[in-house]
């Protein structure tokens, strides 16, 4: 199994759009990709706004929204906190098997996390101890302004000591009208600290919601043939 554990500096940096344009866009190439978002909260998982659909709808994947995100609860906070406080026991063996009924069907897979490495997850892990159990590289998504290389090496540190291997970094939400120094600067330093290469930038999508415009703008901004699936 090949494929993309999808990660991040921190929580609402576009993570999802990532995870699901990237595997809409390889799917439009021929490649037989599944999406995988273990645990949701701040939605249900039918919610429309949701992780789970924005995964299912940029994807276009016929598996059943329950089999893209088994566990979804409704209140926003951190996954295992949320879990708790609706009496949910949710570990990382739980997890897998919910990996494994998709990866039955799919060649490929991209399994989204929830926010950064180190949020605590399930009972018995961080989202670092489920990347680890997938066995997938990492692509690590992240803001483009300031204070994102102090994140962005911190979180590829972190992997590192782990085990994990790191495929790349995609900055998201580039506004080129608001650019400063950093900005233009961020992904030489990031790379010229780490060796990790840069995937793509990825500027400001105001319409989210239109699958044609999201991967069109993902097939423009991220280098291609440096994603290593097969």
């Amino acid at each position: 199994m090949k494929g993309f554990f999808i990660t991040a500096t921190d929580t609402g940096v576009g993570k999802t759009i990532v995870a699901g344009g990237l595997a809409g866009v390889f799917r439009k190439q021929g490649y037989n990709f599944g999406v995988y978002k273990p645990v949701q909260s701040g939605h249900l998982v039918h919610h429309p706004e949701g992780d789970a659909a924005r995964l299912k709808k940029l994807s276009d994947v016929d598996d059943p929204l329950e089999h893209i995100c088994p566990y979804a609860v409704e209140e926003p906070l951190t996954p295992i906190l949320a879990l708790r406080r609706t009496g949910k026991q949710v570990t990382l063996q739980d997890l897998q098997d919910g990996y494994l009924r998709l990866k039955e069907k799919h060649e490929f897979m991209i399994v989204e996390g929830a926010g950064g490495l180190a949020v605590p997850y399930v009972a018995d892990g961080l989202v670092v101890d489920a990347a680890t159990m997938f066995q997938l590289p990492l692509i690590i998504v992240a803001r483009p302004n300031l204070g994102t290389v102090n994140h962005t090496i911190l979180t590829i540190e972190y992997a590192k000591q782990r085990g994990l291997q790191v495929a790349g970094v995609i900055l998201s939400g580039y506004r080129d009208e608001i650019a400063g120094v950093a900005e233009k600067t961020n992904p030489s330093i990031i790379y010229s600290y780490t060796g990790i290469p840069i995937l793509g930038i990825i500027p400001w999508i105001e319409e989210l919601d239109r699958r044609e415009i999201v991967l069109s703008v993902l097939e423009e901004s991220v280098q291609w043939n440096q994603l290593q699936i097969i």
